[in-house]
């Protein structure tokens, strides 16, 4: 986190006992290389992903989005900036995102509509969508800012995804023992009082693996619609994090007890506006998210979208973004926005993805390849993509504010950058930033820091009211 400054505030394998606070303290710390044992049952655990099975669909996430970007780049309505040969950032023509210094007056908005032939759309605080019907986004940000009132216009970008005994465990879930999840239940399962928000597509509002451990949430796209999911993708970041474990049922998540808040911003195609990105942030920070999961992204920095995250680090949220998929040195926002902790995606020998981007904004890694996770109506599916691996890391953040409420999210940062597993590689470096997560050395030093007399230090703390 020291390379990017900072803004504003600044299961178990099953029927394995939770281990006592003297136990964890003092038993030894297993080394983060992995045994040849463990690296075959991952091998077979990806090989078992990679062959077909009738319950758990193999899904090209990944191939999915360059469809949709080669649909976008052909259509029309829709405008690319070119940051190089190969990354492009998408935003809608003839719209515009226009913020004001001072709120203007009816009869500015339908001066304004006039001057630029269109109309006011939708508005978040302070600011504004305009939409015209022949003026091109370019006019409508040169018309704007010469308006002495505006502190800025932009174009309205696309963002798009970055891609125990239930029953696929043991045979499929390779990433949650490759990150130490079982180690770590040992000191926490997560709490029902911390929250974490997934703003994607939405979540699929009736899965029998995810159901019970729903908020009431919030869908951008249609204020009056619940958030449910009609792409896939935010079922499959949301099941990363909280799967109900040990109910003989599907895939196991990170956390036992952490409630998800699904935020509906991406439409049934995956894609969404970097307005309705920003107004999910807001609406998650303002309705009690401890964590926000931004499994999407673009090249393109938006005014808008950065607000509503330092809106949201304001409030101690920790907010964590996949750092994109296009192996590419591209910046991608909002992954490299100041205070975002950045996550780049490794494979089962904890390898560099080949497709995860990579760069100076890369702050840690997690597993995003063959991650097998839940999937909209009811099914199962396994993806891969930085959109996976940034669930990995949320879930984490979450189980460490569990242990300790009263971190600071700069603080539950540092924590998971400072214990990470490290290899040969000098870190931090441009690929894996500090490492690849390591959830028992994470929760251990988090309970350390907290109690650092283990049990009596808690008994303490209660008995003179602490």
């Amino acid at each position: 986190m020291q390379r990017k400054g900072l803004i504003g505030l600044s299961v178990l394998v099953l029927g394995v006992a939770a281990v006592s606070v003297f136990s964890f303290y003092g038993q030894q710390e297993e080394p983060a290389t992995r045994s040849a044992e463990d690296r075959q049952v991952r091998q077979m655990q990806v090989r078992n992903l990679q062959q077909s099975h009738p319950h758990i669909l193999k899904v090209n996430m990944i191939g999915e989005n360059e469809k949709l970007k080669r649909k976008l780049n052909n259509d029309p309505s829709i405008k690319l900036v070119h940051h190089n040969d190969q990354d492009k950032s998408h935003y809608y023509n003839n719209e515009v995102i226009v913020d004001f210094n001072v709120i203007p007056t009816a009869a500015d908005i339908e001066k304004m509509s006039r001057d630029i032939d269109g109309e006011l759309t939708e508005k978040l605080d302070s600011a504004y969508i305009f939409k015209s019907n022949s003026q091109p986004p370019a006019k409508l940000v040169e018309y704007f800012q010469r308006h002495p009132y505006v502190a800025y216009a932009e174009p309205h970008y696309i963002y798009l995804p970055n891609e125990v005994n239930d029953t696929y465990y043991q045979n499929y879930q390779w990433n949650l023992p490759a990150i130490r999840t079982e180690g770590g239940w040992g000191v926490t399962r997560g709490s029902k009082k911390v929250k974490i928000a997934v703003v994607d597509s939405g979540v699929d509002l009736n899965h029998p693996d995810l159901s019970h451990r729903l908020e009431k949430g919030y869908n951008a796209l249609a204020p009056k619609e619940p958030p449910a999911d009609d792409n896939g993708h935010g079922t499959h970041v949301a099941g990363i994090i909280a799967s109900v474990p040990n109910n003989g049922e599907g895939v196991a998540g990170i956390t036992w007890h952490n409630p998800i808040i699904p935020v509906k911003v991406l439409n049934a195609e995956g894609m969404g506006g970097s307005f309705d990105v920003a107004k999910g942030i807001r609406w998650a920070a303002d309705h009690g998210a401890d964590v926000i999961n931004l499994s999407l992204g673009n090249y393109q920095p938006s005014a808008v979208m950065e607000e509503a995250i330092r809106y949201a680090m304001n409030k101690d949220v920790v907010v964590v973004s996949a750092a994109g998929n296009d192996n590419s040195s591209q910046p991608s926002f909002p992954a490299a926005y100041p205070g975002v902790l950045a996550v780049a995606a490794v494979d089962s020998e904890g390898k560099r993805a080949p497709f995860s981007n990579y760069g100076d904004y890369i702050d840690i890694a997690a597993p995003g390849v063959h991650i097998a996770s839940t999937f909209f109506r009811g099914q199962y599916a396994s993806l891969s993509g930085t959109s996976m691996a940034a669930p990995h890391v949320s879930a984490l953040a979450g189980l460490i504010r569990s242990i300790d409420p009263d971190l600071k999210n700069t603080q539950i940062m540092d924590i998971m950058t400072q214990t990470t597993q490290r290899g040969a590689a000098a870190l931090p470096d441009i690929y894996y930033g500090n490492g690849v997560i390591d959830n028992d050395s994470a929760l251990r030093a988090a309970y350390k820091e907290k109690y650092p007399f283990g049990k009596d230090n808690r008994w303490l703390n209660k008995f003179f009211g602490q």
